[in-house]
């Protein structure tokens, strides 16, 4: 298990929020912390202690007046630790190559091959094309829409569904090993917000955790709900060592408990 750092941009700044409370219309969030440094503070600080692989999320769609804010704190971040960070939000097959040229190690996509509740193979292989597989990291975040009763209702199988435009809306696909396997194929890692719980520090999603530790196949990182060590130490049990993870709202660094060192060396 890795730590994967983490920069999210909404309306210009670097904040943390609850994943579940974004909405497009007006640019709304309830926030959990708002910085005063801009993101290459961040990019820099990740850089010096060593920490590579982690990710910017831009949480403003492209219609946003906070669109262009929001991307030049991107674009700073990435050209100051060039190959240090991934990159997500917006990315298209015709933009990404500018991402990747400002310094990001891979580009992060998810609304763009997810079209009207489906997979859009069209666009994932313009992707493909036009970046690489080895540069493509696809976001499969996911809410909880469904729980089955099996045997006499002892046991409740649990299903998500993969979730697009900032995790506001629902996919036809579901989160499973044949939907990891496809779309493997395709990108170098996977990304998975549990955007149930993303940003509200009451636990991790586990039943998602368990279905990402059972199978990884490409390397994968697990994001949503950890607020203490001991979330760290239940993913990495039930990840198998195998899910990297990544801490927001919870962190010091962002106006939560949890020690950037503690953190590192819980994954460890």
């Amino acid at each position: 298990m890795k730590f994967r750092p983490c920069i999210d941009i909404h309306n210009g700044k670097v904040k943390q929020i609850i994943g579940s409370s974004l909405v497009d219309e007006g640019d709304n969030a309830r926030e959990n912390f708002s910085s005063t440094k801009e993101a290459p503070f961040y990019a820099n600080m990740y850089r010096e202690l060593g920490l590579e692989g982690g990710h910017i999320i831009m949480l403003n769609p492209v219609e946003s007046p906070y669109y262009e804010s929001t991307k030049r704190q991107a674009l700073m971040a990435l050209e100051s630790c060039p190959g240090l960070l991934q990159v997500g939000g917006g990315i298209t097959a015709d933009n990404a190559e500018m991402f990747l040229d400002a310094g990001a190690s891979h580009v992060i996509v998810t609304s763009y091959v997810f079209k009207n509740g489906r997979i859009n193979n069209t666009n994932l292989k313009k992707l493909v094309k036009a970046v690489g597989k080895e540069k493509l990291v696809l976001d499969l975040s996911c809410k909880m829409v469904e729980e089955e009763s099996i045997s006499d209702g002892k046991l409740l199988e649990q299903k998500y569904a993969i979730v697009t435009d900032r995790w506001q809306k629902l996919t036809n696909v579901m989160l499973s090993y044949e939907t990891l396997d496809e779309l493997s194929e395709y990108c170098d890692e996977f990304l998975v917000h549990a955007a149930d719980v993303e940003g509200k520090q009451n636990g991790i999603e586990q039943s998602v955790a368990k279905i990402l530790g059972s199978w990884s196949k490409i390397p994968v990182t697990y994001a949503g709900g950890v607020h203490s060590l001991d979330d760290i130490k239940l993913l990495k049990r039930i990840g198998h060592d195998k899910v990297d993870v990544t801490v927001g709202s919870a962190l010091d660094i962002f106006g939560g408990n949890l020690k950037m060192a503690d953190v590192i060396k819980a994954c460890e």
